[in-house]
């Protein structure tokens, strides 16, 4: 597939998706009126919180540069440096595969390689599905999960930067 193709299974997923519903609907819709209550209770539920997540997804996107984060999370920065890692990997969108290039010219400009592991550690946590791990497992469960990543995103990247140091 070229570079400027773009797959059209997505469309037709979701073509067959509605065309399914709609013979389900006229031959059986007593067993259709089900799905859709519980799907628009769902979407009235999370909603506004998927809106103010992707609004600050995009504030945050358009305003910070590469430029800004070398300063911030260079080879001597502090505890603030971490966060910010935490922070731009939570809040990253996008494939992974299409970060690579920007982080290896980080690593070049300076950026720890620890704050680097750290950014891709937090990738997994992502604010747009938050609202449905609370629905799903509950607030208690996707707090202690969330601490849990950030936690271990810091370890994973002091980790990398021992090792890394000790091949050297």
């Amino acid at each position: 597939m070229a570079k400027s193709e773009q797959s059209r299974t997505p469309f037709y997923f979701l073509l067959i998706v509605v065309v399914m519903s709609i013979i389900i609907f006229i031959f059986k819709p007593e067993s259709i009126i089900p799905t859709l209550t519980f799907f628009l209770k769902l979407i009235v539920k999370i909603i506004s919180i998927l809106v103010l997540v992707f609004v600050i997804m995009f504030l945050i996107n358009y305003f910070v540069t590469p430029k800004q984060l070398v300063k911030y999370i260079g080879k001597k920065s502090g505890m603030r440096s971490w966060w910010i890692a935490i922070v731009a990997g939570i809040i990253s969108t996008g494939p992974i595969y299409m970060w690579y290039p920007m982080l290896s010219g980080l690593k070049e400009k300076g950026v720890r390689t620890g704050f680097i592991a750290t950014f891709l550690y937090t990738r997994a946590i992502k604010p747009a599905l938050i609202p449905l791990m609370i629905i799903y497992f509950g607030l208690m469960f996707t707090l202690i999960l969330t601490i849990v990543l950030i936690f271990f995103s810091i370890f994973q990247g002091i980790l990398t930067e021992r090792i890394l140091e000790v091949e050297k």
